[in-house]
């Protein structure tokens, strides 16, 4: 070979053969070099056959040794030397000789060249021919003709949107073209310019990961069947890790000019926290990770965009209720001395509570009227009105995407509707499918409804341990009040000038059985995650679609009870069921001595406001935490012996090996964690008019986190299909419609709106417009010497100012005083102000559900340009393919002999071009 100028040792590195090493050689431009014992030389590269130098060798490549032929997947394992060694040795001699004969190409890396000296690399490559013929099972969609349509999206001051957008090479990698399910018989149909680039990298592995999952381990003349697939090879320790490549290192391109380097792109311009205004590269996404994890992050994306409205909005209810802060006539009164100072209150609890006077809550009064005011009912009827226009706008979006993304002919029976392969090796019988002729594996019906019962059974035991958890917080709530009470009596925190005031016995009670569920909330789910898997799987269920859609109704329902309880308990049920002094309700009967909780009379809303901001926050700051902290520190320790080593011998496989796994239920918990958090600022959002704005805060920064860890710390995940967020998109929409009853009822039951609006209009004994002498209206009178002794507070508990002159106390309740013909009875004010809250609860939901259903129906699924695109595009390929067919036809005809036909073929030509395409018109 002729020695070129400017040989290195890096020119050498993609000419290996076997477990050569490289050196340069000293050589002179011209000199020639030939094969010579032990040695082949190469220009400048000598290639020696025995020992091995490292210091010459770059392995950083997503190729095989020759330079060639593309690594698509990575299977390792290591040789353990333990007593099940020799079947994993066989399993993996069959199971491998088995992808050669199906056409795979495989290459091994000796563990003498990994970094730990015992993990075996076998890298897998796909060639055209078994490219071609698996994207023509899967029916994989590529293009034929650059699309011709003009794109007339150019929206009105575009100009206004220049510093969020990126680079126009960044936002469409790929040209637009009309695409058509690939044919292998018709290959030259298609715009094949090059076979080795024509497949992408990620169609390339999902074509590899479909053959791995479903190629035997056994022998032919063995007779167990279920021996199949990589999944139960990784389950039973044969091999340890199977993934596909990163095409690069993150940080900096590759030097390789054949390889794309779009990670490092990916990185550059997505997943850093700095482009959290720019706009995210979502055909890029699509193109390195596959549409499933494009479509997540396009709806995220769409949600965070939408969540700004609502985040606005929220905020000026929030100002409003601050600005309005001095016209709070109701707070007045209660933190006025002669008011407020003089009303005597009942106690909270038994025996450890004393009386208390009224003004003794006028900070937490005030606090309640910044969530509790007018604009609250405004924001919730907003909201219910903001989930529909979200729901119908991203379906728009989806279903551009669909178009943009080929999916709009995407058939759930080709994809999605695949057998799983644990499906067809654990179903031993067959039955005939009705639509295809062909025998197919099936689960007798008494093993499906018995594993279905056994299934809902472990469903309802584990929700049922939540309800009882919560069951065991409240009860922690109602005996610890008491003692709370009776501690901060005297507390050295009532003596601080600026808290002071606000650490009440309410709000400790409040702020730590809150921490408390929260932490019983995440020992829960990291338990439950295991056992709706488990329950899964047992299921058998028969395709991935029917696998994720009963997964995720488990996780949904045991989730939305975990988390949503606590809230529901503090909106709806606190406060409700109180009794009045003298006859109080009792959570398990008198002798349990925990008497039902009391609102304050600044109402639960601000507890409700407190609850939800606790676990909402705490959630969201402890999974970016989890989400991002955990799998770096992972991967540190896990890298710490290659770091030492020069990059280039710290190969592509082995530096994604030592990464993270990105399981296929890794986008599940993506999804889930999203939509508990949508079920906060939807269900509970008349309490807490800041809540988008927390969410809006957390999703910029979730998703930098979620494609920082997706693009650094984790292996490159299988590209899969999806057309849309799959079973997700029913619950939000169940969720949205849930969310207009809560609010409603958080309005009405909750707050005090209802009942200040009642005495405004019906009970003001002026007969003005304003809320003058709401307080005193409010709270209902019992005389002290008529409560049971066991409820009395005892000696030493009452504070210095009470004295036997004081004959009453108030009470939150509209009940007659005592001496009144029907004391202690609800008066009629009671009952009126009941038919108002119910009457508030009719009127808003049909208000807002009508609303809802108009605008549904006004804002159509697919946009009409859309439409007209796929129209326009199934015109076309049925016209091509049409005339395709008809020159193939007469290039056939041609090379008969002109004796047998002299005629020109028009049997296709005649036909009138209505009737070829009428299907597609």
């Amino acid at each position: 070979l002729v020695v070129g100028s400017g040989c290195s040792s890096s020119d050498c590195a993609i000419r290996g053969v076997g477990q050569a090493v490289f050196s340069a050689l000293d050589c002179n431009p011209g000199k020639k070099h030939f094969c010579s014992g032990s040695r082949i030389f190469y220009g400048c590269c000598i290639i020696h056959s025995k020992g091995i130098d490292k210091q010459h060798q770059s392995k950083d490549s997503v190729f095989f040794r020759d330079g060639l032929r593309r690594i698509d997947f990575v299977l390792s394992y290591v040789d353990d030397k333990d007593k099940d060694e020799a079947k994993k040795q066989e399993r993996r001699k069959v199971y491998e000789s088995n992808l050669t004969k199906v056409g795979l190409q495989l290459e091994t890396e000796d563990k003498s060249e990994s970094q730990d000296g015992k993990t075996y690399f076998v890298k897998v490559h796909a060639p055209w021919e078994v490219l071609a013929t698996y994207a023509d099972v899967l029916k994989i969609k590529v293009p034929f003709k650059i699309n011709d349509i003009p794109d007339n999206t150019e929206m009105p001051m575009n100009w206004l949107s220049t510093p969020f957008r990126l680079p126009e090479h960044i936002m469409h990698p790929e040209s637009d073209y009309f695409t058509a399910p690939f044919n292998k018989s018709k290959s030259d149909f298609f715009l094949i310019d090059n076979k080795d680039t024509f497949f992408p990298p990620s169609t390339r592995n999902r074509i590899v990961f479909y053959i791995l999952s479903r190629c035997s381990y056994f022998r032919d003349e063995c007779t167990d069947k279920d021996k199949k697939g990589i999944k139960r090879l990784l389950n039973n320790g044969t091999y340890t890790a199977a993934f596909p490549l990163h095409d690069c290192r993150y940080w900096i391109k590759s030097r390789d000019a054949n390889c794309e380097s779009e990670r490092n792109t990916l990185h550059k311009h997505w997943a850093r926290f700095f482009c959290f205004f720019k706009e995210q590269p979502l055909n890029l996404i699509r193109k390195y990770y596959g549409e499933k994890i494009g479509i997540y992050f396009a709806w995220l994306g769409f949600y965070t965009e939408m969540l700004l409205f609502a985040a606005i909005v929220g905020t000026i209810c929030f100002i409003y209720g601050f600005l309005t802060y001095d016209d709070n006539e109701w707070s007045k009164e209660i933190c006025s001395a002669e008011i407020g100072g003089q009303i005597i209150m009942c106690p909270l609890c038994d025996k450890k509570c004393s009386y208390w006077k009224l003004n003794t809550t006028c900070n937490s009064s005030w606090q309640s009227h910044l969530f509790d005011n007018v604009g609250t009912v405004f924001f919730a009827i907003f909201m219910g009105i903001w989930v529909t226009l979200f729901l119908e706008f991203w379906k728009r979006r989806q279903a551009r995407l669909e178009y943009e993304w080929d999916l709009v002919d995407f058939e759930e029976e080709q994809q999605q509707l695949q057998l799983r392969p644990e499906y067809e090796t654990k179903c031993t019988k067959t039955k005939m499918n009705r639509i295809t002729q062909e025998m197919e594996p099936y689960l007798p019906i008494t093993s499906k409804y018995a594993r279905l019962c056994l299934s809902g059974a472990t469903v309802v035991f584990w929700i049922s341990l939540i309800i009882a958890c919560i069951i065991g917080v409240i009860a922690y709530r109602l005996a610890v009040y008491a003692a709370f009470a009776s501690i901060m009596k005297d507390s050295p925190t009532n003596k601080l000038e600026v808290v002071g005031p606000y650490i009440t016995p309410q709000l400790a009670t409040s702020v730590t059985a809150s921490c408390i569920n929260f932490v019983i909330i995440m020992i829960l789910n990291l338990m439950y995650e295991k056992v709706a898997v488990w329950i899964t799987d047992m299921e058998i269920p028969k395709t991935h679609l029917e696998y994720e859609n009963k997964l995720t109704v488990k996780m949904f329902l045991f989730q939305f009870v975990n988390y949503y309880s606590s809230c529901f308990y503090v909106a709806f049920f606190k406060g409700k069921f109180v009794g009045y002094p003298g006859n109080y309700a009792y959570m398990f009967g008198k002798w349990s001595n925990l008497r039902n909780e009391e609102c304050d009379p600044g109402g639960c809303l601000i507890e409700l406001t407190t609850q939800l901001v606790i676990v909402m926050t705490g959630k969201q700051v402890w999974g970016n935490i989890q989400e991002a902290l955990v799998p770096w520190l992972m991967n540190w320790w896990g890298s710490r012996k290659a770091r030492n080593q020069p990059e280039s011998l710290y190969s592509r496989w082995e530096q994604d090996h030592d990464l993270q796994v990105f399981g296929p239920l890794g986008l599940f918990y993506e999804y889930l964690e999203m939509v508990i958090q949508f079920g906060f600022i939807t269900l509970f959002v008349a309490s807490f008019p800041l809540a988008p704005l927390l969410a809006l805060i957390n999703n910029i920064i979730e998703i930098r986190v979620d494609s920082w860890k997706l693009t650094t710390q984790f292996r490159r995940p299988v590209a899969s299909k999806a057309h849309s967020i799959g079973a997700w998109e029913e619950i939000l929409s169940g969720i949205a419609v849930l969310s207009v009853v809560t609010n409603a009822f958080i309005v009405a039951f909750t707050s005090d709106m209802i009942p200040r609006l009642v005495y405004m209009y019906a009970y003001n004994p002026e007969h003005e417009m304003n809320m003058k002498g709401y307080i005193n209206n409010s709270l209902s009178i019992f005389n002290i010497s008529a409560i049971p002794p066991e409820s009395r507070p005892e000696d030493g508990e009452n504070p210095a100012w009470f004295n036997s002159s004081i004959n009453t106390c108030r009470y939150r309740d509209y009940r007659y005083p005592p001496g009144h013909e029907k004391q202690y009875y609800h008066t009629m004010q009671f009952w009126h102000i009941l038919a108002a809250k119910l009457a508030f609860i009719i009127i808003m939901e049909h208000v807002v559900f009508m609303v809802k259903f108009f605008v549904a129906w006004m804002i159509p699924d697919v946009p009409s340009d859309v439409r007209a695109r796929v129209k326009r595009e199934r015109y076309l390929v049925q016209e091509y393919l049409h005339n395709y067919e008809v020159e193939k036809l007469k290039i056939q005809l041609s090379h008969h002999d002109n004796n047998e036909c002299t005629c020109e073929p028009m049997i296709y030509p005649s036909l009138p071009r209505h009737e070829v395409l009428s299907e597609c018109l």
